[in-house]
């Protein structure tokens, strides 16, 4: 492995610019966004300068490795602040710090009438910092720190608008939420450390050869739920809808660049644990499918543009999940799905700011309408989105998203058929609530109100929008072309895996785009060719009554854990105010009632002293005879 000097850059520059802003405070209002910005491009550059360093070198020697510091030194357990860079590491830092980089752009002109803008910039720094640290960490307990810190970058994103009790409430939310996906990678490193010896990946990985396949569980399941939680997957998945409450950028970055995807990174990273640990993958697998379709079905009922957009998030990423979990055959299409998606939710979820921008902050879709005659560059951006995340050829989506259910049909036996259906089915409801989502907004009449007037976002806001919905066209083709990033993956995931062919490739692309056509169809026909109520209809099926509460996924949690944990709470009060408190109190009411009994000696006749010292005397003194008898 070659050593290099200059890894810690990529995180220094974005926690620097984090640092000075929170410390200058009102002083940085005038400039703070532009430094903010220049060191996320710096950063940037910083990953192209390392990827053409790392294209220098033969395949197999093309990771990088930097230590920082001796950390922690205790008997036999050494772990230092180490930075790894690596094909896989190299993916995700062009994709934080490009993606994030045009979100600064984007930013400078989406929060320019806010008052704690240089605010709101530092934690974009700290965000792409931590996220940083994150995939660059050559341990997982390295790893472990940047977790926490997307963990706090998030919460105070997302509750950015803390003035209002709803988005403190939701960035609570998320923290509370991921704090259980959190416990999850806590325990996997003490069970890593308590059976293998060690935390960092290459050790992980050379013990697993000989470990038990117990532990290898152990350690995969408590992956899962961390992944799970970062990832918003099924069962911890209720708090990113509400997670929209915080600035549109920073749904932007934590959908497509950041947060969300640390759990695929996780899994993928951890490859040579899944591999040895049947059961545990086969767990990946299951949640990544349910938690495709129960994005989907969400997302068929949401009228909120950005939870409509939130809920294709959590699908997307179950196909990521599934793919990971299908093992050597689809570590690397998880990775390629990610990447596309990076362009396509980026551009999509800051061209729904845009809309807000022309209409007053309005988010309910049944309240907009043609507004392709009033943001044609809006349109035209997102449009480019909605095509490749629906998997249109060629766009982007297309190809990564068929690559995940060829794989999914090739896993053989019933097993493929089920997942593989299942991504088919998932491809069209995810074609019907994207078109919905596009036709509500750009394509069918008018249905704002009259105080709005629709306009084109300025030169800033849109740039960043057309550099990805150029993204969104291209990377698809880009990274298959000759299997480019399946080869260069393989240093890390080993020789890409092949099963048995279950159907031919052109036969799934074809259901693939049969499917895509029938949920298009019945959102055209449905939402394009009929009319839209501005009010959403009370008289719908107890199925949409659902899919509208988020599939009770509140309910759900209510019912299983807070409301048993209120009457936990209640009875944990009840008994330290009884017994506890009780205690405390009945030792307070005796010495209270014995020192008003003594105080009753007190006369102040000298003759009553006199007698209770003679009696005392008398009792000292048969004392001491009785015990010396």
């Amino acid at each position: 492995m070659t050593t290099s000097t200059s890894l810690g850059y990529l995180i220094a520059l974005p926690l620097a610019g984090a640092v000075i802003l929170l410390l200058a405070g009102r002083r940085a209002d005038k400039w703070g966004h532009l430094l903010a910005t220049t060191l996320s491009a710096s950063s940037f550059g910083v990953g192209i300068y390392q990827l053409t360093q790392m294209l220098a070198h033969e395949p197999e020697e093309r990771a990088f490795s930097q230590k920082l510091f001796s950390w922690i030194s205790v008997g036999t357990f050494n772990v230092d602040a180490g930075l790894l860079l690596d094909q896989l590491s190299i993916c995700f830092v062009l994709l934080i710090t490009g993606v994030g980089t045009l979100i600064h752009i984007y930013s400078i002109s989406y929060m320019s009438h806010d008052r704690d803008r240089r605010r709101f910039f530092a934690y974009l720094n700290l965000f792409i910092a931590a996220m940083l640290l994150l995939v660059l960490g050559d341990s997982y307990l390295n790893l472990y720190v940047g977790w926490e810190g997307v963990g706090l970058a998030s919460y105070l994103l997302i509750g950015f608008w803390n003035q209002k009790p709803s988005y403190a409430t939701a960035s609570k939310k998320a923290f509370v939420m991921n704090r259980i996906g959190d416990m999850g990678l806590s325990f996997a490193i003490m069970i890593a450390f308590a059976t293998l010896g060690t935390v960092s990946f290459s050790g992980v990985k050379e013990a697993s050869e000989t470990a038990s396949t117990a532990a290898l569980t152990g350690i995969g399941l408590m992956l899962l739920v961390a992944a799970a939680g970062k990832s918003a997957q099924f069962p911890l998945q209720a708090w990113l809808g509400d997670a929209m409450a915080g600035p549109t950028p920073v749904s932007a970055l934590i959908h497509a660049a950041t947060m969300v995807t640390a759990g695929v990174y996780l899994i993928t990273r951890s490859n040579f644990i899944f591999d040895a640990a049947p059961t545990a993958q086969l767990l990946v697998v299951i949640v990544g499918a349910v938690t495709l379709i129960f994005g989907a079905l969400v997302g068929t009922a949401k009228d909120d543009i950005k939870k409509a957009l939130a809920a294709s998030t959590m699908s997307q990423i179950g196909y990521m999940i599934l793919a990971a979990g299908l093992g050597p055959a689809g570590y690397a299409f998880a990775i390629m799905h990610l990447l596309t998606h990076g362009f396509f939710k980026a551009g999509m979820f800051l061209g729904a700011g845009s809309v807000m921008h022309g209409m007053n902050d309005q988010v309910n879709m049944r309240r907009y309408g043609a507004l392709r005659k009033f943001m044609p560059i809006t349109f035209a951006t997102f449009g480019l989105g909605y095509l490749a995340i629906i998997g249109v050829p060629p766009f982007a989506g297309f190809y990564s998203k068929d690559a995940i259910i060829e794989t999914a049909f090739n896993a053989g036996g019933i097993k493929g058929i089920l997942l593989g259906s299942t991504a088919l089915l998932g491809a069209a409801i995810t074609a019907f609530y994207m078109t919905r989502v596009m036709v509500l907004t750009f394509t069918s009449p008018e249905r704002w109100e009259e105080d709005q007037h629709p306009h084109e976002s300025p030169f800033l806001m849109w740039l960043p929008m057309a550099v990805l919905a150029v993204g969104s066209v291209t990377t698809g083709y880009l990274f298959t072309r000759g299997d480019g990033l399946v080869h260069w993956l393989e240093p890390v995931f080993g020789e890409h895996g092949e099963h048995e062919e279950f159907l031919p490739a052109i036969v799934v692309s074809g259901m693939a785009i049969t499917a895509v056509i029938i949920g298009v169809s019945i959102a055209l026909i449905k939402y394009q060719f009929s009319d839209v109520d501005a009010e959403a209809p009370e008289n719908v099926t107890e199925f949409t009554r659902i899919a509208r509460k988020d599939l009770l996924q509140d309910s759900f949690n209510e019912a299983l854990f807070m409301r048993p944990g209120q009457a936990l709470t209640r009875l944990l009060v009840k008994g330290d105010d009884s017994v506890v408190d009780g205690t405390v109190r009945l030792v307070g009411r005796t010495a209270l009632s014995a020192g008003s009994e003594l105080r009753k000696t007190q006369t102040g006749f000298a003759r009553s002293y006199a007698a209770l010292i003679l009696i005392g005397a008398v009792v000292l003194i048969a004392a001491v005879w009785v015990v010396t008898q």
